[in-house]
């Protein structure tokens, strides 16, 4: 009986919690209700200053979203920029809808928005951030176009110069142009990008080697490219004898003379003597330099490795890296193949 009563109790508790909260929810909502009813009737007001209309305004329409009301906070907003047209503040109401739009997976949409206010609304100052500015960084976000990210980076760059990094919106451009096969505008971003003070230092997400890249592609694009062959054969053959003849002046002929490497495997192109500058003369002289019959066997389409003995008693074994050139901005010279570096030691 007494666990009977207990238990008729605890189910009476909960339902009048329920209840209650029911209750108060209701409460809430019809005061929500209310005060929503106020701020319209406050708008119909033609007395208000114009401070004070965007006030109103903003507090409808933030209503709306705390509520998640998107659908009503975007008809509310969109009418009301096509019903006052005069108001100064339309880029920004429009910027809202935007934003709601790209919150809830309408990219699309609030794509044309953030387009709409660019094209058609001057840009103002809210809370002291440009809307302009945050269209745009929007828009280099959820746009699929290169042509149009092309145009918001410049954009950027020329209007807003003390919001973003430069420096970075070079490469980005860079990279931009280069899927749309704009190599003029491909090398001239870089050549912008390497006269950043900060273009050696910066870190981009995304994009670790931004600084190399650019310096090899401008390097590469400025020399006179006599060192490149039609064919991998033709490189191979060229070298071999050169090696047989013991004649280092034709091998420093054929090795590239924008970033050539000689390091180690573990090494990287970044490292202080990767690109340092020698002769072939010094290894040459006194040294029986031999060369495999063939290409090692982890060559490829785009690269080749040429293994070689008797360099040096220090380090006998370099492995002479060969590399198909990709470079489309010069047809004549895209394809062909360069002896871009050397590695020291047996492959790891």
């Amino acid at each position: 009986m007494l666990l009977k009563t207990r238990c008729a109790c605890f189910f009476l508790t909960v339902l009048l919690f329920i209840s209650c909260k029911t209750d108060t929810e209701r409460a809430r909502q019809k005061q929500w209700e209310e005060t929503q009813h106020q701020l319209y009737q406050l708008l119909e007001d033609n007395t208000l200053s114009p401070q004070s209309r965007y006030a109103v305004v903003n507090r409808i329409a933030n209503n709306l979203y705390s509520a998640k009301n998107y659908n009503e906070l975007n008809l509310f907003l969109t009418s009301w920029v096509e019903e006052h047209p005069e108001d100064t503040y339309n880029a920004y109401w429009l910027l809202m809808v935007a934003s709601t739009y790209l919150e809830n997976g309408a990219e699309p949409v609030a794509e044309y928005y953030f387009e709409r206010i660019l094209k058609n609304y001057a840009d103002l100052l809210v809370q002291g951030k440009s809307v302009h500015l945050s269209c745009l960084q929007h828009l280099i976000q959820i746009s699929k176009t290169p042509a149009n990210r092309i145009a918001y980076f410049n954009e950027l760059v020329s209007r807003f110069p003390s919001n973003v990094s430069t420096t970075e919106m070079y490469v980005r451009l860079a990279l931009e142009y280069e899927k749309e096969g704009e190599w003029n505008q491909v090398l001239r971003s870089y050549s912008q990008f390497l006269e950043q003070p900060d273009a050696s230092t910066i870190q981009i997400p995304g994009i670790p080697d931004a600084y190399s890249n650019a310096r090899q592609m401008v390097d590469f694009a400025k020399s006179a490219k006599d060192w490149t062959f039609e064919s991998l054969d033709a490189l191979e053959t060229a070298v071999k004898n050169a090696i047989s003849r013991y004649d280092w002046r034709s091998l420093d002929k054929y090795r590239s003379k924008v970033n050539f490497f000689a390091m180690s495997w573990k090494a990287n192109g970044s490292d202080a003597n990767a690109l340092e500058y020698f002769s072939m003369h010094n290894f040459m002289r006194g040294n029986r330099i031999r060369y495999a019959k063939e290409l090692d066997d982890s060559s490829n389409p785009n690269e080749a490795y040429l293994r070689t003995t008797g360099w040096s008693q220090y380090i006998n074994v370099w492995y002479l890296y060969f590399r198909k050139v990709n470079f489309p901005a010069d047809p004549d010279i895209h394809g062909r193949w360069e002896w871009a570096g050397i590695y020291y030691g047996e492959k790891l």
